[in-house]
């Protein structure tokens, strides 16, 4: 996979993940607990050095993207996220895609925030330089995006930036609390992707 680069915002921008954001990772997840109910969010310093060692092997693998979200006012570590399930589709050798090196879908996941960024820009700006990755750099034909179905919160935020809800998938995922978890599952095309861009910078003027 292509070498990761920051990708700037600005209100955030996102850093490719590396063990110098263990500490701000950390402090950001330990700010609000309640806020993960539905979520698997590191706890403490172990946790985080332990998160940022699977997400680096997964980059290396091919299989994710993953960021921290940064605000860009102070620099301080406020979340994280990242694309992974990057797919690459079996083209036939007469296909101008046939060959391509970016993944032809992908999924917007293991996406937080502290409580000192809910309801702020961050949210909708980190899904704005997310989507334009993976619909302008890797021309993917699809994003995804999925929640807990009990997840309310995160199901309205989804549907908030123009994704569009498919359906439920049973007992698809090992849940936070321990349970087979149905997924509510969102996504957006690659023809969708012009109106969803307009609509979130839409949102990040009026913020």
């Amino acid at each position: 996979m292509e070498k990761s680069v920051t990708l700037q915002g600005k209100w955030i921008r996102l850093e490719p993940m590396d063990f110098s954001h263990s500490d701000g990772l950390a402090a950001a997840a330990a700010l609000d607990r309640d806020l993960y109910k539905w979520s698997p969010v590191l706890q403490g310093k172990d946790q985080a050095h332990k998160y940022i060692q699977t997400a680096i092997e997964w980059r290396e693998a091919g299989k994710a993207d993953p960021f921290v979200i940064v605000r860009e006012h102070d620099g301080l570590v406020i979340g994280s996220t990242r694309l992974w399930n990057l797919e690459k589709w079996a083209w036939s050798p007469d296909s101008p895609r046939f060959g391509w090196k970016f993944p032809d879908t992908c999924e917007i996941g293991y996406s937080w925030l502290s409580s000192t960024a809910v309801r702020t820009a961050a949210n909708t700006e980190a899904k704005l330089l997310l989507l334009t990755k993976a619909f302008e750099k890797w021309e993917s034909f699809s994003v995804y995006l999925c929640a807990d179905a009990r997840n309310t919160r995160s199901r309205e935020a989804i549907e908030r930036i123009g994704a569009k809800f498919e359906g439920i998938l049973r007992a698809h995922r090992l849940a936070v609390d321990g349970i087979p978890r149905n997924t509510a599952r969102y996504s957006i095309l690659a023809e969708e992707w012009p109106a969803v861009k307009m609509h979130l910078e839409q949102m990040l003027e009026r913020r």
